[in-house]
């Protein structure tokens, strides 16, 4: 694979994750559990859509290189024009919300590995790929210190909140292997230096996994088969849904702006 085409995908890959997470994220507006939380995963939500936005808006760029006769697509094409096998999120971005112990359990797994990826990407040899990694850090920062704080709160408060979100961290436990596993783009791009490589992430993405759920007395659950072929486009029965709903305007009505 060449680099172009690697870095194409890979700036899809990362977002398509903020995207579709973005997105879950968004359904709690107007639902939260507390009006404080209610606008904190709408800003979450925010964030991550605008990390999108930058990904996606570089992804459609590289493309016009690598496929110079296909028209450029721009950063609403790619979120709003693609099918759900065109998509190259982690399959753990895209599951249900579920009750908010498991949303907040999902978010702290994604985060803590997240945090890591746009630190090392601050140092990449890519300047766009760098200059956007230097402005999401301080976000994606946040995003871990909400996850990790509420988390704390659900593991070491009541019996049900313990319960509640162990049973989530026990389910989403096996969508967290596919965040180490490289596929061939990401294989390129870290061997190139313009990214770093996912077994590098591990390392601290589990130090700070532990050091939470020490906090949170909640048991980390054992390593066993874990889920993958998000990032080949192979996805869960949710993500089909969830599209339909997120470019129904846009597909019902081609064009459309606002």
């Amino acid at each position: 694979m060449k680099i172009e085409e690697a870095l194409f995908r890979y700036a899809l890959r990362m977002g398509d994750n903020s995207l579709v997470l973005g997105h879950r994220n968004s359904e709690w507006c107007g639902h939260g559990p507390v009006l404080e939380e209610d606008i904190a995963q709408a800003n979450i939500a925010l964030d991550l859509i605008g990390q999108a936005r930058s990904y996606l808006t570089y992804a459609g760029e590289v493309e016009g290189k690598v496929r110079p006769s296909a028209p450029l697509r721009t950063e609403d094409d790619l979120a709003y024009l693609r099918g759900e096998r065109e998509y190259l999120n982690v399959q753990l971005v895209e599951l249900p919300k579920g009750d908010y112990a498991r949303t907040i359990v999902r978010s702290f797994l994604f985060d803590a590995f997240h945090l890591p990826l746009q630190q090392a990407l601050t140092t990449s040899s890519d300047e766009r790929l760098k200059g956007i990694a230097e402005k999401a850090v301080k976000e994606v920062a946040y995003h871990l210190r909400h996850s990790s704080e509420w988390l704390v709160r659900f593991g070491d408060g009541t019996e049900e909140s313990h319960r509640r979100a162990q049973e989530a961290l026990d389910d989403l436990w096996r969508y967290t292997g596919e965040l180490f596993a490289a596929d061939e783009a990401e294989e390129v791009l870290a061997k190139a230096g313009v990214t770093p490589k996912l077994t590098d992430l591990h390392k601290e993405w589990s130090a700070t996994v532990d050091r939470v759920l020490r906090e949170a007395t909640l048991k980390r659950p054992a390593d066993g088969w874990m889920a993958s072929g998000g990032k080949q486009g192979v996805h869960t029965e949710h993500l089909g849904p969830m599209l339909a709903e997120m470019q129904t305007l846009q597909r019902s009505y081609p064009g459309v702006e606002w």
